[in-house]
């Protein structure tokens, strides 16, 4: 999706077979963020993931993008965003709708997800990072495990993560994220004056940042903004952990959130035609 040969810029699509047999522009896109806590991992890590969310009847958009050290997280972002101006203008070479576009993250994918909404949905956020806007009309997004609360880890000390953040890349959150007015920057106030598209968001009982995805579902509540809340309790002897429908697809419970997923964002093409 940018023009110089780096594995961190390429992009995947998977395909329904209906849809190439078809060869209209009606079925609609998820575009899929992969997690790696900022450091690791590559669009591969989620292909069971992409699969079956194609088997539910969408196209999918699967991307790469730099990693902490080696990229800020505005540097993650600028790449996102350059991915989704890439596929808005490529969409109508494919047998896709160039409308019914929906976003999907897991973990700090889940994190980059809603920053980019954010920055997508409201042109004053591009703005600030000098970003031309990508112009996708995201009618809406799925969520898993995501880490929303980013403020936590731009401290020295304190929890585990923002220690191995810290560790990792003391920069990751530079000088021009710091910057950024609270509205773009802290998730209370993200979600009380940004515009987003309605959400489903799962996490589960032994998810080790299960706390993250309450707190947001706590914010958008009180601030009456659309979603849908899945929180897992596992089985007795049996655990379904982080990000279970992206690296466990076979669970059952894998494959009832991934049946949601398409409940969900069906229900958006006929609840919000206009969006």
């Amino acid at each position: 999706y940018l023009p110089d040969g780096k594995r961190e810029h390429l992009l995947d699509l998977y395909l329904p077979h209906d849809a190439v047999l078809r060869a209209g522009h009606t079925t609609p896109v998820y575009i899929d963020i992969h997690g790696g806590g900022f450091t690791y991992g590559w669009k591969e890590l989620n292909r069971n993931f992409c699969l079956r969310l194609a088997e539910q009847g969408f196209a999918v958009f699967s991307l790469n993008y730099p990693l902490m050290p080696a990229a800020s997280f505005v540097e993650q972002l600028t790449a996102v965003n350059a991915a989704l101006t890439w596929i808005r203008e490529h969409l109508p070479e494919y047998p896709v709708s160039t409308e019914n576009i929906f976003l999907t993250g897991d973990s700090a994918g889940g994190t980059l997800s809603f920053y980019t909404l954010a920055l997508t949905l409201n042109p004053g956020f591009a703005e600030a990072l000098d970003l031309a806007p990508n112009g996708l009309p995201f009618k809406g997004a799925a969520l898993v495990s995501g880490l929303f609360d980013v403020a936590p880890l731009m401290e020295e000390s304190g929890e585990s993560v923002a220690s191995f953040i810290n560790m990792v890349s003391g920069s990751f959150f530079d000088e021009t994220f710091r910057a950024l007015p609270g509205k773009y920057r802290i998730m209370e106030e993200m979600v009380r004056e940004l515009t987003f598209p309605p959400l489903y968001l799962c996490t589960s009982s032994d998810d080790f940042i299960e706390a993250e995805t309450l707190a947001f579902a706590t914010q958008l509540s009180r601030a009456g903004k659309p979603f849908i809340l899945d929180d897992w309790a596992p089985a007795p002897g049996h655990s379904l952990g982080h990000v279970f429908p992206v690296c466990t697809t076979w669970l059952p419970e894998s494959v009832t959130v991934l049946e949601r997923i398409r409940e969900f964002s069906y229900g958006q093409l006929q609840r919000w035609p206009g969006y």
